[in-house]
């Protein structure tokens, strides 16, 4: 096929491409920004203009752009096998890559279901729930917990669990019996002052409040994230995830991890269950699995899991055609030897005080409310006035972030999110091979651009 001009290209997108969460009047009379080439922290457009890649793709490219060793990876297996199920068969590359992934895991995380992302990670992690309680004698079982405005995915189960109202009303009706906690975002937590420690103890003890509200029999599982997206990077506060942990184990409720952003190296571990304390009895995962270099996800399991289906007639009675596919198995296990050999996990945790320095440093201006984050991982929260904490309205957040602060960031260089998924927030997770000249950058082009967006309010 003849590579298409850029202007067919632009023809073509408006007429036929339908991108995603994107409001395809935006651009009506504006072009849609093609991205053709990347390399390491870099992408550049069909014009030949470089961007630095401030949300890895979409908290996915980890080790960087045009890493050769992953294409070569992948098509040697496309060469050798490209694609066979793993519905009652097996694959080298598929075995492979759950056994290592269960000897990364925390505790006895050690069977592997493997999916093509993050939603059918957590949809999973669900059905799993559900489906072994059955098992198990408590067929009651079968109500979820998580948090407001945290974000678990599009498919309808993982719709359910999301805790952002705006995401779901349109689908609605959802999937019944997915309850909603308080999350833990310490700057708008007034009423517990200075003491995160205390406002940690009081988040954890809203999901027993929950469960038991909801009878403790019916509750199958806690969703949360290590760090929460949605929001703008909520961190656990002290204490959290051990007490949550706790509470779980009170009621017979199993605690997933969602760590589809979180893993591989975000938090500069591949779990964040190390960084923070916990082992949980699922983990769903994808993005970072890869380095996005081929769709993969995964939900990974604890032997009392999978225990009830090893014997007997029992079958996990759910499959994805192309799950644990193995064109993305070997390149997901190029990715892990990739971590390895250059100690990615280590640059990260080395790394992480001057990427903070750097974003900390823009509290000075007005327009700054709160910088938090970990790893890899930071939310930039924009207010109306810093000593009240007062935010924007939607009329002013929607002229802010989508008028004025996504264009302007990207034509100054800067691919990140500006979002409104709770209060107005730029959200900023670089590839893991970034350091202190990338750092500088992205907290030179924020900080003129939101001194210009000052300006203009």
């Amino acid at each position: 096929m003849k590579a298409m001009t850029n202007d067919e290209l632009q023809a073509a997108a408006r007429n036929h491409l339908w991108m995603h969460f994107t409001r395809l009047s935006s651009y009506a009379h504006h072009d849609v920004p093609v991205i053709v080439r990347g390399e390491g922290a870099y992408v550049y457009d069909q014009s030949g203009r470089r961007y630095l890649d401030g949300l890895s793709g979409l908290f996915t490219v980890q080790i960087g752009h045009g890493r050769t060793e992953l294409a070569e990876a992948a098509a040697a297996q496309a060469s050798e096998l490209a694609y066979f199920p793993l519905w009652s068969y097996a694959h080298p590359r598929g075995i492979e890559l759950a056994d290592r992934l269960a000897s990364l895991a925390p505790g006895n995380l050690n069977r592997v279901f493997f999916t093509t992302g993050g939603s059918e990670a957590v949809e999973s992690a669900w059905k799993l729930a559900r489906q072994y309680f059955k098992t198990i004698g408590q067929p009651q079982r079968w109500k979820v917990v998580s948090r407001d405005i945290a974000y678990h995915g599009t498919t309808m189960g993982a719709l359910s669990i999301t805790g952002v109202p705006d995401l779901k009303s349109v689908f609605e009706p959802l999937v019944p019996g997915a309850v909603k906690v308080p999350n833990t975002n310490f700057y708008r937590a007034p009423e517990h002052g200075d003491d995160e420690t205390e406002f940690g103890v009081w988040a954890a003890d809203e999901i027993e409040r929950a469960i038991l509200r909801e009878g403790p029999d019916t509750v199958a599982a806690v969703f949360l994230e290590p760090v929460q997206n949605s929001g703008g990077c909520f961190t656990p506060p002290p204490g959290y995830f051990p007490r949550v942990r706790e509470i779980c184990d009170r009621y017979g409720v199993l605690l997933v991890s969602d760590e589809v952003i979180c893993a591989f190296g975000r938090l500069g571990h591949y779990f964040a269950g190390e960084r923070y304390g916990y082992v949980p009895d699922m983990i769903t995962t994808a993005k970072g699995l890869t380095s996005g270099y081929s769709p993969l996800g995964a939900l990974i399991v604890g032997d009392h899991l999978v225990e009830p289906f090893l014997t007997g007639e029992r079958t996990f009675l759910h499959g994805i055609t192309f799950a644990g596919h193995p064109v993305s198995s070997a390149v997901a296990l190029a990715n892990l030897d990739v971590f390895e050999r250059e100690d990615i996990l280590g640059h990260v945790r080395a790394s992480e005080g001057a990427f903070r320095a750097e974003l900390e440093a823009l509290r000075d201006l007005p327009i700054v409310g709160d910088v938090r984050g970990a790893g890899y991982f930071y939310g930039i929260e924009l207010v109306k006035d810093k000593r009240t904490k007062q935010t924007f309205d939607d009329d002013e957040s929607e002229r802010l972030l989508r008028g004025f602060l996504s264009p302007r960031l990207f034509e100054a260089g800067l691919v990140c999110r500006a979002d409104d998924r709770g209060d107005p927030v730029i959200q900023l997770a670089p590839p893991l091979v970034c350091g202190e000249e990338q750092f500088a950058e992205i907290s030179h082009v924020l900080r003129t651009v939101l001194e210009e967006a000052w300006k203009q309010l």
